[in-house]
């Protein structure tokens, strides 16, 4: 189910736990409390991950047909998943807006990696994506567990409902897409790879879907998900990473654009949502001097490089930046892609081997 042996998924979350601990150090009980929750949950959740990937998951039946099979569910804010039914595919929407937007979400990530990469569904052969929405109470994440997507609706007071975001659903899935492609080892720089790669496929949905060109494009991971009262505009940039809020509840955000500035940490497995920010940002290089629909040529090399087999779970920065050059060599020649590419990674200062 992968390309390198060992099928091991990942409990991946959108919201860093650097984020949510340092929530759960503030003052007012309304705050701290939802993140402490939110982390104890997370944690749990970690290990069923893990407990599954030893036991092995329920087998799945996919279709390979080009069209999107969707379910989401209701927990209603209980924790058992996936919870009920609420929505099947081609259902009509109904009132719960919140279930709209995830089916709706789901659908759009299906339909730019079948439209722009021809590849059907997140594992290549139509596997149906479900979801579950009002997960737990004042629960503040979403997260992909290796088998389908999960929303909580937030706190109301730091985190809103966390379908808002398109690129939040995205991002979740692009998760799974590595997880039947590279399989990056979710630790250090190849979980930070895991990150970029997720960030990276969650903002090209978003444009996509908003018919963007890379120009016209925010390049924000998050935007809405924060509540009127945080300092701050989403959870990351990849335009200029370590801008997305400076907030005296949440912090400042520590992303950096640059090698200069690689954080060393033992949390939050190694930086992976921290470090993310400088493959980010060389996407973010390459993707706007080329100019265009970003998922076109640069998402194009990204995509390459993940699904063609070459990138090893321990890769590198250094790594993932050399095969990037090569793909852009071996897709479009040594034009302007390749010039884009190899400059975007020289400016955050990694080095192609």
């Amino acid at each position: 189910m992968t390309t390198h042996g060992g099928f091991e998924p990942v409990f991946c979350t959108i919201v860093p736990p650097h984020v949510l601990d340092k929530l759960a150090q503030a003052e007012d009980p309304s705050l701290a409390g939802p993140a402490r929750r939110t982390l104890q949950r997370d944690a749990f959740e970690r290990t069923q991950r893990r407990l599954t990937t030893v036991i092995g998951a329920s087998a799945v039946t996919a279709v390979a047909d080009g069209k999107p099979q969707r379910t989401v569910h209701d927990a209603r804010h209980g924790t058992d998943l996936p919870g009920h039914k609420v929505r099947g595919e081609g259902d009509k929407p109904g009132k719960d807006a919140t279930v709209n937007r995830a089916y709706a979400g789901l659908g759009a990530t299906f339909e730019l990696f079948l439209q722009a990469y021809r590849r059907d569904s997140i594992d290549g052969n139509g596997l149906p994506l479900n979801a579950t929405v009002h997960y737990d109470r004042d629960y503040n994440n979403a997260f992909w567990n290796g088998e389908q997507m999960v929303f909580g609706d937030g706190d109301g007071e730091i985190f809103l409902d966390f379908t808002i975001p398109i690129d939040v659903i995205g991002h979740e899935l692009a998760h799974g897409v590595t997880q039947y492609t590279a399989n990056l080892t979710y630790f250090g720089q190849p979980g930070a790879l895991n990150e970029s790669l997720s960030d990276v496929f969650g903002a090209l949905i978003k444009q996509y879907t908003l018919g963007q060109t890379a120009a016209e494009a925010d390049w924000l991971i998050g935007a809405g998900l924060l509540a009127p009262r945080v300092t701050g505009t989403a959870l990351r940039s990849m335009k200029a990473p370590g801008t997305a809020y400076d907030d005296d509840v949440l912090g400042k955000d520590p992303q950096p654009a640059t090698m200069d500035d690689f954080v060393r940490t033992g949390r939050d497995n190694g930086g992976v949502h921290i470090n993310s920010g400088i493959p980010n940002h060389a996407f973010y290089l390459a993707a706007t001097a080329l100019g265009g629909h970003a998922w076109e040529r640069a998402g194009q090399v990204w995509y390459d490089v993940l699904t063609g087999g070459e990138l090893k779970q321990q890769a590198m920065f250094a790594d993932f930046a050399t095969l990037t050059v090569k793909a852009a060599r071996e897709r479009f020649g040594d034009g302007e892609e390749l010039d884009a590419v190899s400059k975007a990674w020289e400016q955050v200062g990694v080095r192609t081997l």
